[in-house]
């Protein structure tokens, strides 16, 4: 009878150290399939959207462009500003419940087939790494004996690579223009950019050149929370034990009730990018990367076997052999995420061309002026979201007795920029009603806003 349950494991250390808690080098051999050929474009695809995102431009503006000096953060054409709270929180809970969802149907699809960590070490770095280094073997030899002129010319070439993938990301937060202008310049023009380029070149050439795995296995949170996020009916890259086990060796043709499926070869260990054993089950390692699977079906096609002993499947197809979609946080995920989206999508639709706050000023709520008459001290705050450079002019409406005196008015101010302008309302003592006028701006900037916000003066009773 197959077992019920998944063989228990042997005991080990982490898959990217040896017992004694030195450094064990993973050295994967790659594994071609119809998974590998699928992550490949997917892989290149999203390569060459990263590259190119910074150059596109919608609605006048680049498509993404986190300015963090400015605090302003263009989505999709769309500029956020600081004061956008509410919806910067509408969109970072709609992006993680989407992880949340992703993850309850597909598993970690994110780990082996998008995350930039995963794509540039597998469809970059690693085919670099056998172009100098030659195969799985070449490569262990050169663990052993020490680095030769070979791997040194592989790490010149991770130089500029990393380069190459430092300046693509500081173009996301300066801008491709501000970038360029940046590469025809000395460095000694603008140091503190150049350190941070130089900065993250060393990061990313740290990273794929000797962490690469590590960062999965150690670094990363997400394999630690896969044991909330995911359920039994969750998809995952997962080993038949049902059908492979007892393993055993076989040869082509020969039939052996007594010996499953799993002929102990270990391909699909030594295919394994984070260096785990996947017949143990599901293990915080696994990215979902899908090698296991090429390798095995390579296998199971040489010695007359069905495929899909290790394929994409869920803990409670393996235990029961049924499969079920739907249940509680399949749909709350959804349903989560149409409030969510639909209430950013409405505040976006409703988000005038500048934001307008009227603040009493700082100090005494009011003075008197040696006239006799009472001023009111008060800030106007304007937020330009028009797209280009406005004028504001700042009035105020049936103010009869009233005098506004404004320093600067109307007030410029450029796109995405916000500033206060401190104003003074002049009256005298018979406006007010016990100790209180009402009153009404008016902030228009002689085109597409027109706006008229109540205040209320004080004055004495």
């Amino acid at each position: 009878m197959p077992p019920s349950t998944p063989p228990a494991a042997e005991e080990r250390v982490l898959s990217t150290l040896n017992r004694d808690g030195t450094r064990r080098w993973i050295r994967p051999r790659l594994s071609k399939g119809i998974f590998l050929t699928r992550r490949t474009i997917v892989g290149w695809g999203l390569i060459l959207l990263f590259t190119a995102i910074p150059y596109i431009r919608m609605n006048g503006k680049p498509l993404i462009l986190l300015d963090v000096p400015r605090r302003e953060f263009t989505l999709f054409g769309t500029t956020f500003l600081p004061t956008d709270t509410m919806l910067l929180m509408l969109l970072l809970v709609g992006i993680f419940v989407s992880i949340f969802l992703l993850t309850a149907l597909f598993g970690r699809v994110w780990c082996g087939w998008s995350c930039p960590q995963t794509v540039y070490m597998e469809f970059v770095y690693r085919p670099i790494e056998r172009l100098f280094e030659g195969s799985r073997a070449q490569q262990l030899k050169l663990d052993r004996e020490g680095p030769n002129v070979r791997r040194m010319l592989k790490f010149v070439v991770y130089l500029f690579v990393s380069m190459f993938l430092a300046h693509t990301f500081l173009a996301y937060f300066v801008g491709v223009d501000t970038l360029l202008r940046w590469i025809r310049q000395s460095p000694v023009e603008h140091p503190a950019a150049f350190l941070v380029m130089a900065a993250t070149t060393l990061l990313m050439l740290a990273d794929f050149g000797y962490f690469r795995e590590q960062v999965c296995v150690v670094a990363c949170p997400y394999g630690r929370f896969q044991s909330v996020l995911l359920d039994k009916k969750s998809l995952i890259v997962g080993y038949d034990y049902n059908r492979g086990e007892p393993r055993g060796k076989r040869r082509k043709g020969q039939a052996t009730e007594a010996v499953g499926d799993c002929i102990d070869c270990g391909a699909c260990v030594i295919t394994c990018p984070t260096g785990i054993d996947i017949r143990d089950g599901l293990q915080m390692e696994c990215i979902g990367c899908t090698q296991c699977i090429d390798a095995c079906d390579a296998i199971m096609d040489r010695i007359d076997k069905p495929r899909g002993l290790i394929r994409y499947t869920s803990q409670a197809m393996l235990e029961t052999g049924k499969r079920k979609i739907l249940r509680p946080r399949v749909i709350a995920y959804p349903l989560v995420l149409i409030a969510v989206f639909g209430a950013l999508g409405f505040a976006l639709a409703e988000k005038e061309p500048a934001d307008i706050t009227i603040l009493r000023g700082l100090g005494s709520p009011f003075m008197d002026l040696p006239s006799g008459e009472i001023s009111n001290q008060i800030r106007v705050k304007i937020v330009n979201r028009s797209g280009e450079d406005r004028d504001y002019l700042i009035e105020l409406v049936d103010a009869e007795g009233l005098n506004l005196v404004a320093p600067q008015n109307p007030l410029p101010l450029e796109d995405g920029r916000m500033q206060t302008a401190t104003v003074f309302v002049v009256a005298s003592r018979d406006a007010f009603d016990d100790g209180v006028r009402e009153i009404v701006f008016r902030i228009s900037d002689g085109g597409q806003f027109d706006k008229q916000v109540p205040y209320r003066l004080l004055g004495p009773k």
